[in-house]
């Protein structure tokens, strides 16, 4: 969902790109639609390239690409700059860029933000850690991408930003879902409630883009309640080596988890309030048109 447009990005601001996916018939496609260099592995595509980027779904995957027999290591040349868009664990991010570090690799923990319409129009947020030398140079590759580009500090200090901002939009998630709930169930017009919501303190960029799918029911994934969840546990995980306690986001995994075990896991993450309106019987909705 989010690879297939930032690679296409790259393309058509001009880069030749060589092009791998766990599913191959994405890459393939890529490459017929766009001219790119189809390739086998991952060590295939590192043999081609002076910088890489990935978009994995978890730290597994992320390691396995990465450092894999067939991985980036193991084709990537002295020099060459792995930069990593996947939201994956800040520490085994960081020890994987050090064994790159041992073969003249260089590694970017560089996590992304907007979901799949920001990476279909290029207009991705990213979160930058490594060595901030390193990420100057290979900024302008960035740029056909994103249009937001933030430098957190070194290894793993984009990551702990990121998973810093979900954490955020995941609880946020929660609070509309438990108060659009409460209002529908009291009988307060969903439509108006987030009339009222828009025009107060409580007004959130989240829940302006996410009401009006809500509303209509489209669950169709942006980002999917399956990989929020994988990046709760992470936020936990930070939190417990941290010593930092987290007990509104240690529910809101919980709360997630539910939704996963109702078959939504590949819904988007909106879906959430799903579990809730069947817990109290009650469905929201838009019922009335906008007060001009």
């Amino acid at each position: 969902m989010m690879g297939y447009p930032m690679a296409r990005n790259l393309l058509r601001a001009g880069h030749e790109v060589a092009l791998w996916s766990n599913q191959g018939e994405k890459a393939r496609q890529l490459a017929d639609a766009e001219k790119g260099r189809l390739c086998a592995t991952p060590k295939e595509v590192a043999e081609n390239a002076d910088c890489l980027f990935l978009c994995v779904g978890d730290t597994q995957m992320a390691r396995a690409v990465i450092l894999g027999p067939d991985g980036i290591g193991s084709g990537a040349r002295a020099g060459t700059v792995v930069a990593d868009s996947s939201t994956i664990s800040p520490s085994e991010s960081r020890k994987i860029g050090q064994v790159l570090k041992r073969k003249g690799i260089e590694m970017l923990d560089a996590p992304c933000t907007g979901s799949t319409p920001g990476a279909e129009s290029g207009n991705l947020t990213f979160m930058v850690g490594g060595d901030a030398a390193v990420f100057e140079s290979v900024k302008p590759h960035f740029e056909p991408m994103g249009k937001r580009l933030f430098y957190c500090g070194g290894p793993g200090m984009g990551l702990q930003a990121k998973l810093t901002q979900n954490l955020i939009l995941c609880n946020l998630m929660m609070a509309f879902n438990e108060g659009m709930v409460l209002a529908a169930k009291g009988g307060v017009d969903p439509q108006l409630m987030f009339e009222v919501l828009d025009a107060s303190a409580a007004k959130s960029g989240l829940v302006s883009y996410k009401t009006p799918f809500v509303f209509r029911r489209d669950f169709q994934a942006n980002f999917a309640t399956k990989w929020m969840h994988k990046d709760i546990g992470l936020m936990l995980d930070s939190g417990k080596e941290l010593g930092v306690p987290l007990p509104v986001t240690a529910l809101t995994q919980q709360i997630f988890q539910m939704a996963i075990s109702a078959g939504l896991g590949d819904e988007d993450f909106c879906s959430t309030i799903k579990v809730l309106e069947k817990m109290a019987g009650i469905e929201v909705k838009g019922l009335r048109k906008k007060i001009k």
